[in-house]
């Protein structure tokens, strides 16, 4: 089976060559993008792989068809730069990818405990040799309610993370509303809202998800609210939430995701002008803590994610179908 790799980082080579003789397989790994500039590079080709910043439109699956593909695989969990339906119904079979929650569970706890910590500050003035206490009063976990939005295998994780701290669970999930977990509450969206200290988002971006942090669901929330965002910006209405922060209505945040972080995140770009005036903004408040989309980030699920992501373009050809199937 002959695979076309795009998107590979230098972290991903040495998984790739592990994988070429794990399933016995041709890979060709290239570091730019999939875009219909580049898209002849796949003729001969059954099968590509790809990370979040190839966008599979119509017209990208339109002429991976044409030029014999059929099997896509996008090595992320996320996968809302893929038109899946249009590429089932051109007869592409595609796939996303998984790794192991803990990383990003426990990079979300760490946001949790930086944010009330008032780290971001202490740091900034440790740089300059102010080593003063003034403003920098923390709060302790243990007395915190925790709002868990979405509890899937990343969500699941930070509850049992969580546990271990003592604070008091609430979760929400539109398709777990009967669930029983020892140590957690199941409760309504807008219970959880009303009543939690800090609010963690781990929920998949989809139709009903876009901006549902926004100016009716915050005035919803305690003042001083803290809110975790290791899932994706677009769970946020960006304008709303700086709103909130101004007002302090929001208490402090915790960013690993940003709304248009596309071609910013995962990018040199120290010597360039960047658009996102939001991002820049946002970033200036002493409360808000932000990371370029690196919670993923570990040995383990750099690993994992190249494993299923060609595992499943294998599954395919083999099998007809995955353990990722979309």
């Amino acid at each position: 089976m002959k695979i076309y790799a795009f998107e590979v980082r230098e972290d991903e080579l040495q998984d790739f060559e592990n994988v070429k003789q794990r399933y016995n397989v041709e890979i060709t790994t290239d570091s730019s993008r999939l875009d219909l500039d580049n898209i002849d590079k796949v003729k001969g080709y059954e099968a590509i792989t790809i990370l979040g910043h190839s966008y599979i439109t119509r017209e990208v699956a339109d002429k991976l068809v044409e030029n014999g593909v059929k099997y896509v695989s996008t090595r992320t969990i996320g996968y809302n730069h893929i038109d899946v339906q249009y590429a089932k119904e051109v007869g592409l079979k595609v796939s996303n990818s998984g790794y192991a929650p803990n990383g990003v569970a426990e990079y979300t706890v760490m946001l949790m405990l930086m944010t009330l910590r008032n780290y971001k500050a202490s740091l900034y003035r440790g740089n300059c040799n102010d080593y003063s206490l003034k403003g920098l009063q923390g709060r302790e976990l243990r007395n915190m309610t925790v709002g868990v939005i979405g509890t899937g295998r990343i969500g699941s994780c930070v509850i049992e993370n969580l546990k271990g701290f003592g604070c008091k669970i609430l979760a929400y999930d539109h398709a777990k509303k009967n669930t029983t977990t020892p140590g957690v509450k199941y409760a309504k969206l807008d219970e959880l809202l009303r009543n939690s200290d800090i609010i963690t988002l781990h929920t998949p971006l989809t139709d009903t998800t876009y901006h549902m942090i926004n100016k009716r669901t915050l005035a919803k929330m305690k003042d001083g609210v803290i809110i975790i965002n290791c899932a994706r910006g677009e769970l946020m209405d960006v304008d709303d939430v700086i709103e909130a922060i101004e007002n302090q209505k929001i208490g402090g945040m915790g960013l690993d995701v940003f709304e248009k972080e596309e071609g910013i995140y995962h990018e040199d770009r120290r010597s360039d002008i960047i658009s996102n005036k939001e991002m820049a903004y946002i970033r200036q408040f002493p409360n808000v803590v932000m990371t370029q989309h690196m919670a993923f980030y570990t040995d383990t699920a750099v690993s994992d994610m190249v494993d299923y992501g060609v595992k499943g373009l294998v599954d395919f050809a083999e099998k007809g179908t995955c353990d990722f199937k979309l």
